[in-house]
Formats: C-alpha cells, sequence, structure tokens
C-alpha cells in the first residue's frame, strides 16, 4: 500500500501545481458518477402496462429503481381521481426528475475543465523549461530541462487520465437518464389514457 501512496506522490511532485486540482476534481467527479450510476436504475425489467396492472392490484413489488417508484406513485395519484391527473403527475415524478439529473453539472464541468488545467501545466513545464535553457541549467536542483518536459508530460497524461473516463462514462449515463426520462413520459401517457 506505502508503494502505492509513494507512486500516487511521485506523480503528484511531477506533475506540479495543478495536480491537486486535478486530483481533488478526479475525486468529485467519480462520486458525480457512482451517485449517478446508483440512482439511474430502472427497477423492476415488465413492462410499464404491467407494472400499472400489478401496483394497481397492490400486488407489484417494493421500489428499487426510478420507474418503480414512479408507477407506484402515479398509481396512488391516480387512485386518488384529481381533477388534473397529469399536472399531478408532473408534480409528483418532479423529485424524480430531479434526482436523475443530479451530479450531472458537476460531471460536465469537471470533464471540460480538467484537459484545460492539464494544458496549464503544459504550458507552466514548458515555461520552466525555457527559463533553464535560458539560464544554461541542463540539470539543477529544480529539474532543469528534463523537470520542465516532465512537469509538462504529467499533467496533460493526469488531465486526459480525468476526463477521458469521465466523458464515457457520463454519455452512458446521459443515455440512460434519457431513456428513463422517455419511460417517465410514457408512464404519464398510460396513467392519464386510462383514468376514467
Amino acid at each position: 500500500m506505502n508503494a502505492i501512496l509513494d507512486q500516487v506522490l511521485f506523480y503528484v511532485e511531477r506533475g506540479g501545481f495543478v495536480m491537486p486540482p486535478l486530483l481533488l476534481g478526479a475525486a468529485a467527479l467519480w462520486y458525480g458518477l457512482g451517485y449517478r450510476l446508483l440512482t439511474l436504475r430502472r427497477g423492476w425489467g415488465a413492462a410499464l402496462t404491467t407494472m400499472v396492472r400489478r401496483y394497481q392490484a397492490g400486488s407489484g413489488p417494493s421500489p428499487r429503481g426510478i420507474i418503480d417508484a414512479a408507477v407506484l406513485k402515479g398509481v396512488e395519484i391516480k387512485g386518488q381521481r384529481p381533477p388534473d391527473l397529469r399536472e399531478h403527475l408532473d408534480e409528483a415524478f418532479i423529485d424524480l426528475e430531479a434526482d436523475m439529473s443530479a451530479f450531472s453539472g458537476l460531471v460536465t464541468a469537471v470533464v471540460m475543465a480538467a484537459p484545460l488545467t492539464g494544458l496549464l501545466g503544459t504550458v507552466n513545464g514548458m515555461i520552466e523549461t525555457f527559463d533553464a535553457l535560458g539560464d544554461m541549467a541542463l540539470f539543477s536542483q529544480s529539474g532543469g530541462i528534463a523537470g520542465g518536459i516532465s512537469e509538462a508530460l504529467f499533467s496533460t497524461q493526469m488531465g486526459l487520465a480525468v476526463a477521458i473516463p469521465g466523458l464515457i462514462v457520463g454519455k452512458l449515463l446521459d443515455r440512460r437518464q434519457e431513456a428513463l426520462e422517455t419511460e417517465l413520459a410514457r408512464l404519464k401517457d398510460i396513467l392519464c389514457g386510462h383514468a376514467s
């Protein structure tokens, strides 16, 4: 375990001043992605009409995902026979829709900022390299040319290592969110179409 920590500290030291913000960004990114992954679950795998019938009969399973919870709420609201069912469903589902989009903005912001932060480290590393060339300090206590190039490469690598997996996983979760939002809209149509 100490060897891993030593390696991480080595990369942070070599990458310059942009590495701590990149590490914090990576932690925030994966927290947000993990939250979205746990939240964006459909639940019971049955068709919406089957789920509505089962919950109306009182034999539906306990909710394990977004759609399950929406069907249960929708059936309860429909059973109260409100005058404008669609409006009541919209109000009831607003919390579920907010849960589905939680941390989406954070994920997008970190994915966009990480490569730019890495690029800032690259620029700083190149400036250090040119300073070393100007001072004729090929090997110095601060690293000289090799230290500047090292900082440029490590910071670029870290910026991309944070952004690329976050971009891929974030887009997959955005697609899952869109599919669940489409199912919520279909559920509203089913419940309103069967309302008497």
